[in-house]
């Protein structure tokens, strides 16, 4: 039993370490979404996306600055929801440093602003990744 649980603890630090070395250092927008998706989430998935693609071309092109969409629908996109604790469409703005990760949860902020006041929306998620990117 000591053995056993000894190759499980050991075990457990490997996959912490091979997560934590996958990981360059950067900047991570997610957005979460599911099947059914109203025009303010589409919104937030297209606007976020602009801001990465226009405003950090050379940080994305680079690798510091990625953006992801995560479907939580599938079985893959669950299981990251889980980690983050998202059951519901959301955008996320992390910082990675030494492999480990600050996140931002920007929902709130999305969803008063993606749709009526993009300007400010792209305003404050371009501020995020800066602040993040010191």
């Amino acid at each position: 039993m000591k053995r056993y649980l000894l190759f499980v603890v050991l075990g457990l630090f490997a996959v912490a370490a091979l997560a934590q070395t996958k990981v360059k250092d950067g900047v991570e927008v997610m957005y979460f979404h599911g099947k059914q998706r109203c025009t303010t989430c589409m919104a937030i998935e297209k606007h976020a996306r602009e801001v990465v693609e226009k405003d950090f071309v050379n940080e994305k092109k680079d690798g510091k600055v990625r953006f992801r969409v995560v479907d939580i629908s599938t079985a893959e996109g669950a299981k990251i929801a889980r980690e983050y604790r998202v059951t519901w469409s959301s955008l996320y703005v992390n910082g990675w440093k030494d492999g480990k990760e600050k996140r931002n949860d920007m929902t709130q902020f999305a969803f008063k602003n993606a749709r009526n006041h993009t300007d400010k929306f792209k305003k404050g998620v371009n501020g995020k990744i800066k602040e993040l990117m010191k």
